[in-house]
């Protein structure tokens, strides 16, 4: 990146400390039981931050434990997990590690006894990286299906519904396979709302979404393979496990609303008056981006120093492109456009598992003359946003943000501060003369 002003160092720090706030080391240990079982504790788990969570499970747990957790590849963090095998396998779209996982988990689960206890830890991710399909439907086919879904725009719970009812293992059906029904589920959610039966599609938990609601979605979309995927959902086999049928407790642990207060407290700490939007916010991603824009600058006209944070799941619908840049970057391509370089306004944004869409950034920075810098290399913000190409939009400008995999997932994270004082202001107008005269500002 070139800003090196304070604003950004500000806007990475709450980053940071939203981040400390939902990773397992913090947030799991207070929520574990402390006396173990008659038998054996079996640990099973799924998503981006399965692995950290194995890793303190098996640190803080009493009496025998064996088990299996899968990430996405990469998100493994080479922690040490003991007794608990940790395997890697796709993300967004399953595949046949995925599919090994799963089978061996329902395996692990039905050897469980009565006096044995089930720890399931969920996160963000799991619904990809835990799949079996039910008979009459090929894992290509249901890589095309979700494929199609995620491109389509369409709403994280409904593509979760239509995997459950899909599913061998999903919605509850692990839970009803295990031979115990002391079952104890863990959850950072990466969910709008924090339906807990939503995280991961909910292997141990009831679901209440219907066959019938299955189907609609699938009618709602043109998807592959529609003559399979009406099969398998004809059947009532396809209906999963529903409240009260299912054995065991849950726990939310961590959610995007402890980020954004852990970012609350830092920047009130440091004088900025907080906006908080919320940690629910969904919708396309840029039309949220024009919408902060038009409110950025309106609090900006009041003077002052305004943080505004922000949560939830933005989507980008992509009708046949195939441009760079997640969510959160067309995000803030919008929110730039919006802001025509306007001065003493800052953002961050980013997706707290470390990777945003298809490539390897979180996220990006935007300054005042971000949109300036990637013109200067042939990138215009209009044709990032026409391309969905958000990405070499912020690389070209160097404003990337790259963290790796945080072993943690509650969705996106949003911060615009707006400095509207006089030295704020003033900061941004000097930073972007000095950067076109080649000359780096001083923080």
């Amino acid at each position: 990146m070139h800003d090196t002003s304070p604003h950004k160092a500000f806007l990475l720090d709450l980053l940071d400390a939203a981040l400390a706030a939902v990773r397992a080391p913090h947030c799991l240990p207070p929520a574990l039981p402390e006396a173990p079982p008659a038998g054996r504790t079996l640990v099973l788990g799924a998503g981006k931050a399965a692995a950290a969570m194995a890793h303190t499970a098996v640190q803080n747990l009493a009496g025998p434990l064996h088990g299996l957790v899968v990430t996405r590849h990469g998100h493994g963090g080479g922690l040490e997990t003991g007794p608990v095998a940790v395997r890697e396998a796709g993300h967004p779209v399953p595949d046949a590690a995925s599919m090994e996982a799963a089978q061996a988990m329902l395996d692990l689960a039905r050897a469980c006894t009565p006096q044995d206890r089930l720890i399931f830890l969920a996160s963000g991710g799991g619904s990809a990286t835990l799949a079996l399909p039910l008979p009459g439907l090929t894992l290509r086919q249901k890589q095309d299906i979700v494929r199609a879904l995620v491109r389509s725009g369409a709403a994280i719970g409904q593509i979760n519904c239509l995997r459950k009812h899909v599913s061998a293992i999903k919605g509850g059906r692990l839970a009803a396979a295990s031979g115990t029904r002391d079952i104890h589920t863990f959850i950072i959610s990466d969910v709008a709302g924090d339906a807990a039966a939503d995280v991961a599609s909910g292997p141990t938990l009831a679901d209440a979404g219907t066959l019938a609601d299955a189907r609609a979605i699938m009618e709602a979309y043109s998807l592959p393979h529609a003559q399979a995927l009406k099969a398998v959902l004809a059947s009532d086999r396809a209906e999963t496990p529903k409240p009260g049928t299912v054995p065991g407790r849950y726990s939310i642990i961590a959610r995007a609303a402890d980020a954004l207060a852990a970012a609350r407290r830092l920047a009130t700490a440091r004088g900025w008056q907080v906006h908080d939007l919320g940690d629910c916010l969904e919708g396309e991603a840029s039309a949220l981006g024009r919408a902060h824009g038009a409110l950025a600058l309106r609090l900006r006209a009041q003077g002052g120093r305004h943080l505004v944070l922000s949560g939830g799941e933005a989507v980008v619908s992509l009708p046949g492109a195939s441009g760079a840049g997640g969510p959160n970057q067309e995000y803030l391509a919008a929110l730039a456009q919006a802001l025509h370089g306007a001065p003493g306004i800052y953002a961050l944004a980013c997706d707290t598992d470390g990777i945003d869409g298809a490539g390897d950034a979180a996220g990006a920075f935007l300054a005042p003359d971000t949109l300036k810098r990637a013109r200067a290399c042939g990138v215009t913000v209009d044709e990032a946003l026409r391309h969905h190409d958000s990405g070499a939009l912020f690389a070209a400008a160097g404003d990337l943000v790259k963290t790796g995999p945080t072993l943690t997932n509650v969705n996106d994270f949003r911060a615009i501060a707006i400095d509207g004082t006089a030295d704020g202001l003033a900061q941004g107008r000097r930073g972007a003369l000095e950067r076109v005269k080649g000359i780096e500002p001083s923080s």
